[in-house]
């Protein structure tokens, strides 16, 4: 179980001009939950990033794969951009509803949304709650119910919750420092790209700390299983073993398998020698994943 636990943390948690030139904010569109920037021209992909992090994470990416209209969102609370509306409540599942409001407001034709970790998340909340959305949907890392790694086999959402909220009172109470430190060891074992850890570092220390505990919080105790029937649209997952997680290869695929088993139409691709941040980590497997995932 300590095993389990330490790699569920490390699921948690350059310039952006420098690297992202010629980007621009979405016209006519306000919210306070989510911004957007675009960048590019051609079929719309829409980027999500997880948990603390912001655009950033998607640069190489956007770089190698020109020929396409990236739709950048930046979570309210995270990454140094006030938290607005999610200085309250649950937070996944009103971006996922301000994303939608996003596709129809833009007059976007179905874009394809690749999510990062709680962007996975937010991308199946989307296309299984809106199946006319979106074309394509590719889940970056992320379980359909991350709270089944805090429990025994058969934990539920309810079950769950007195483990979630434990989690959530602790990250609360954590001074700065501690925090800092908590933080500072958590991306460590997220990203294995050593160059790639302060930019992932200043954007979590830039990060409001109770929209972060809560997000993660909402993460744990929502169970996605049940409504992955509902997408009707292709979705690739891609994932990988983390270091030191207490599994073969072969059963961390078949976990993946099983989790995924419900969508009508799933491709699941493991990325070996990566951590959380597989793109990253292995940009340029990642990047032709993404490439073949457009076509």
């Amino acid at each position: 179980m300590k095993l389990r636990r330490q790699f569920l943390t490390a699921m948690l948690t350059l310039s952006v001009a420098g690297l992202l030139p010629a980007v621009s904010w979405a016209t006519g569109f306000t919210s306070e939950r989510i911004s957007v920037k675009t960048e590019g021209s051609g079929a719309d992909v829409i980027l999500v990033p997880g948990l603390s992090s912001s655009p950033k994470v998607w640069a190489e990416l956007v770089k190698a794969l020109p020929g396409y209209r990236y739709h950048l969102v930046q979570v309210s609370g995270f990454a140094g951009q006030a938290a607005g509306a999610n200085a309250e409540g649950a937070v996944s599942a009103p971006v996922a509803e301000e994303i939608v409001r996003y596709i129809a407001q833009q007059g976007l034709n179905k874009p394809v949304l690749i999510g990062h970790s709680m962007g996975g998340s937010i991308g199946m909340m989307v296309a299984a709650r809106h199946p006319q959305a979106l074309s394509k949907l590719m889940v970056v890392d992320m379980f359909p119910f991350l709270g089944a790694m805090f429990g025994p086999p058969g934990t539920t959402a309810q079950s769950v919750k007195p483990v979630a909220d434990n989690i959530l009172d602790t990250m609360r109470k954590a001074d700065p420092a501690a925090r800092a430190k908590r933080t500072e060891t958590t991306l460590n074992g997220m990203i294995n790209n050593l160059a790639m850890r302060p930019m992932a570092m200043d954007d979590a220390q830039k990060s409001d700390p109770d929209v972060t505990a809560r997000a993660y919080h909402e993460l744990i105790i929502t169970d996605l299983t049940p409504e992955l029937k509902n997408i009707s649209v292709p979705v690739a997952v891609v994932y990988v073993r983390a270091e030191g997680v207490p599994v073969t290869d072969a059963q961390m695929d078949a976990y993946y398998q099983g989790a995924y088993s419900t969508v009508k139409t799933v491709s699941l691709k493991r990325i070996p020698a990566s951590a959380h941040f597989i793109m990253w980590d292995q940009p340029e497997q990642f990047q032709a994943e993404v490439k073949n995932f457009l076509k």
